[in-house]
């Protein structure tokens, strides 16, 4: 597999960000939510630890994509005979999910610099947490976890959509087996 994408393929580059990308979005958001309903302080610490670095991981990895697809790699064609309305959906969609993924980490940010709780969540012993709802970013984090959520299941309901009806939107954003024709 090439390392750029070609007009009906991504590449190597590509595929790897999505894939390791979508893998830490679950990890922040399940560890996120379940932080967020923890009643302990030793295990919502905890989630935090394993929160924390997942969403550090995925404003790098989404920086390195923007930066992948300004300005080293072209992403291949739509979907043959997709109609310019799923076409605008699915641009915009893609689009939101940088939206949301960079304002989420800006309002985690935000929340850690206004609480000062990230020395608590990573020190050996936690006795005690801030409440994060005392904290304006909290709200746009939970609604923009929820819209996180939301865009995931629209953009796997799509995905599942074209996959069923041929589209091989799989084999595009995937590893190729082999080699390719």
């Amino acid at each position: 597999m090439a390392l750029h994408s070609s007009s009906d393929q991504y590449g190597t580059v590509a595929v790897t960000i999505h894939w390791l990308t979508a893998v830490l979005i679950l990890i922040a958001l399940l560890t996120g939510f379940r932080a967020a309903a923890a009643e302990e302080v030793a295990t919502k610490a905890a989630l935090l630890r394993v929160h924390l670095p997942a969403a550090a991981l995925v404003l790098v990895l989404t920086i390195v994509r923007v930066v992948w697809w300004l300005g080293i790699d072209n992403k291949p064609e739509p979907i043959d005979g997709a109609p310019r309305l799923q076409q605008w959906i699915a641009r915009l969609v893609h689009l939101m999910f940088y939206v949301v993924v960079f304002g989420m980490i800006t309002s985690g940010i935000g929340m850690m610099l206004a609480s000062g709780a990230a020395p608590a969540i990573f020190s050996h012993e936690v006795t005690a947490l801030p409440e994060f709802w005392h904290y304006r970013p909290r709200i746009p984090h939970g609604f923009g976890a929820r819209l996180l959520v939301l865009l995931l299941i629209v953009h796997v309901a799509a995905a599942l959509y074209h996959h069923l009806r041929g589209d091989r939107v799989f084999g595009r954003v995937w590893f190729p087996r082999g080699s390719q024709p």
